[in-house]
C-alpha cells in the first residue's frame, strides 16, 4: 500500500472531457496506481465513456446522483493506496505530476507532511494553461498556509494535493451538506491535520474553467448555495482559530468574511447578520461592499439588485467570448 496512489475521480455530465482526465490519469509515469471512476447518475454518455477504461488498474462505479461530495467518499471508500490524488473529470495532470510529488516526499505515508503542486486554468487547450503563482506556492506552515489563504483570498485547486493515509484518515470523509466550497472545507481539515505543507513547483496540474468557477464569475448564486459558501467558511474561520487565535488571525478572518460579503449583499439578510455578528465576535466589523464606480453607478441609480445583475452579465459575457475564441482556436489545431 505504501508506494500505491489512488486516483479518484468523480464525475458528472462529463461526457465532453472525461477522457482527457482519465487519460492522464492512465499516462502518470508513477507505475504503482489505481484509478476509482464514481458515475454520480450522469444522464448523457460520461459512464459508458469510463466504462471503456475498465482493466487491472482502472475499476468504474455508477451511483445515483448524491451530489461531488457524495461521490468523493465513494470513491474514497474503495481506496486502497498510500496517497489519494483527487482529480475532478474536467481536469488534467502533468505525466509526472504524481511522480514529481513523491520523489520530494522522504517520510512516507505515514507522515504528517502534505504535498501541494502548481497548477493553472485553461479553457480548451491545455498546453497553454496559465500559471500564476500565489504565496501559497512555498513550503509553509499549517496556520501560515491557512494565515495566507484567508488574507490574501487564494486558493489552491484539488488536483495540486496529493495526501498521504495519514492525513486522509484524520481529516475524515467529505461533508456532503455542502454544495459550494466543499473542497476549501475539505483541505482545511487536511490542512489542520498536517505537520507541514511542501510545495513542489515542478508538479503540474491543468484545471478547466467553466461552471465550476461560478462563484468567482457569477455573483447571483442559489439560497442554498450561498448557505454552504457561508458555512464553509465559518468552518475556515474555526480552524485558523484553532491552530493560531491571535490579532492576525481574526483580522485575517474579518476579512475573508468581507470579501465574501458581497455574495450575500443586500438581499441575503439572515446571512449579512450572521456574517456581522461573526465579524463582531471576531472584535472588527464589516462595511457594506465596495463597487468600482460603474457598477456603483448602476446601485445608485437603480438600486443592488440591477448592479449586481450588471456584474453577472458582464462576467458571464468575458467568459463566453475568452471560452469560445479559445474553443476556436482549439478546433482550428485540431489537438490539445
Amino acid at each position: 500500500m505504501h508506494k500505491l496512489v489512488s486516483i479518484l475521480i468523480p464525475a458528472f455530465n462529463a461526457e465532453d472531457w472525461i477522457t482527457y482526465s482519465i487519460d492522464s490519469a492512465v499516462n502518470q509515469d508513477w507505475p504503482h496506481k489505481e484509478i476509482i471512476i464514481i458515475d454520480d447518475g450522469s444522464t448523457d454518455l460520461t459512464l459508458r465513456a469510463a466504462q471503456r477504461y475498465e482493466s487491472n488498474i482502472v475499476k468504474v462505479v455508477s451511483q445515483p446522483n448524491l451530489g461531488a461530495s457524495a461521490a468523493r467518499n465513494r470513491a474514497l471508500s474503495y481506496a486502497q493506496g498510500g496517497y489519494i490524488q483527487w482529480l475532478d473529470a474536467d481536469d488534467i495532470l502533468a505525466p509526472n505530476k504524481i511522480s514529481s510529488q513523491l520523489n520530494r516526499d522522504p517520510y512516507g505515508p505515514n507522515s504528517g507532511v502534505l504535498l501541494s503542486s502548481s497548477w493553472g486554468r485553461f479553457f480548451y487547450r491545455h498546453r497553454d494553461t496559465i500559471f500564476t503563482p500565489t504565496s501559497l506556492w512555498q513550503n509553509l506552515t499549517p496556520v501560515e498556509w491557512l494565515y495566507r489563504k484567508m488574507k490574501e483570498n487564494s486558493w489552491m485547486a484539488i488536483e495540486s494535493w496529493l495526501v498521504n493515509r495519514r492525513l486522509t484518515e484524520m481529516a475524515g470523509p467529505w461533508n456532503e451538506r455542502l454544495s459550494m466550497d466543499d473542497d476549501g472545507e475539505y483541505f482545511s481539515r487536511v490542512i489542520v491535520g498536517s505537520d507541514s505543507i511542501l510545495f513542489v513547483p515542478e508538479a503540474k496540474c491543468f484545471c478547466r474553467k467553466g461552471d465550476k468557477w461560478s462563484l468567482s464569475s457569477n455573483i447571483k448564486l442559489s439560497e442554498h448555495k450561498l448557505k454552504s459558501q457561508f458555512l464553509s467558511i465559518r468552518f475556515l474561520i474555526e480552524r485558523l482559530r484553532s491552530l493560531e487565535d491571535s490579532e492576525r488571525t481574526r483580522s485575517a478572518s474579518i476579512k475573508y468574511l468581507q470579501t465574501y460579503l458581497l455574495y450575500f449583499y443586500p438581499e441575503n439578510k439572515a446571512l449579512i447578520e450572521e456574517a456581522i455578528t461573526l465579524a463582531r465576535e471576531l472584535g472588527g466589523r464589516l462595511s457594506p461592499p465596495a463597487l468600482n464606480w460603474k457598477y456603483s453607478l448602476i446601485k445608485a441609480c437603480l438600486g443592488w439588485r440591477a448592479a449586481k445583475h450588471a456584474m453577472s452579465v458582464s462576467s458571464s459575457a468575458k467568459l463566453f467570448i475568452f471560452k469560445n475564441w479559445d474553443q476556436f482556436l482549439f478546433n482550428l489545431s485540431g489537438h490539445y
